[in-house]
């Protein structure tokens, strides 16, 4: 046997020894599998606060430095589950909840929702309505508009009231005791202005929120 056919054959046998040594230490992978990757738990996704900036989910809804954005800030600290997004986006749900509940006289759905004196207002006109023979024909379309407009906040109790603006769209009409239409249009969609103040105790065990004032 020449040497060239020998050192080859050395050359070979290293080779197998390196590759079996590789797979021990390495393992095998099959196609392109994708590294691990670990998921870290936050509280609040898809918000983060840059250390010394503006906390985003915050000014986002309220002026910076607003005594509203301070009053939020606060909210936070207390209550570390506590997102302003959430909440926006909670208040616009139980806007066309509670008001539909009102304007189609079912006001038992809500009534976990709202406060004894709005409960009381409500169905004062729902029975009004009805000793007038009067129905609501009523359909929610959705909010155009929805916004912050104050914040209250007291550390002490830790209760908070945060008012918001909305602009609802919905189709309306009122028919007597015949059933004539005397108010309103089923086919044209009517712009309300609505500005409601919730309220709930931070940090509590209860994570509704309450609405406690109504106004235009």
């Amino acid at each position: 046997m020449n040497a060239p056919i020998i050192q080859l054959l050395v050359l070979a046998g290293i080779a197998v020894f390196l590759i079996l040594k590789l797979r021990s230490v390495l393992g095998t992978r099959e196609g392109f599998e994708k590294p691990p990757v670990t998921i870290e738990r936050r509280r609040n996704p898809g918000f983060e606060v840059i250390e010394g900036g503006p906390d985003r989910d915050i000014v986002d809804n309220v002026p910076d430095g607003s005594d509203a954005a301070k009053a939020l800030a606060a909210m936070k600290r207390v209550d570390g589950d506590f997102a302003v997004g959430d909440f926006v986006q909670g208040a616009r749900g139980a806007y066309e909840m509670i008001l539909m509940a009102f304007e189609h006289g079912e006001l038992a759905d809500v009534k976990p929702f709202v406060s004894d004196e709005i409960y009381e207002a409500f169905a004062d006109v729902v029975e009004d309505r009805a000793q007038r023979g009067l129905t609501i024909e009523s359909e929610f379309i959705g909010v155009s508009d929805i916004a912050i407009t104050e914040v209250e906040f007291d550390e002490v109790s830790r209760e908070a009231d945060v008012t918001v603006r909305f602009i609802g769209e919905l189709t309306y009409q009122v028919r007597d005791a015949a059933g004539d239409v005397i108010e309103g249009n089923a086919t044209t969609p009517k712009r309300q202005k609505d500005v409601w103040t919730f309220s709930r105790v931070m940090g509590s065990d209860d994570p509704n929120w309450i609405l406690v004032a109504t106004g235009e």
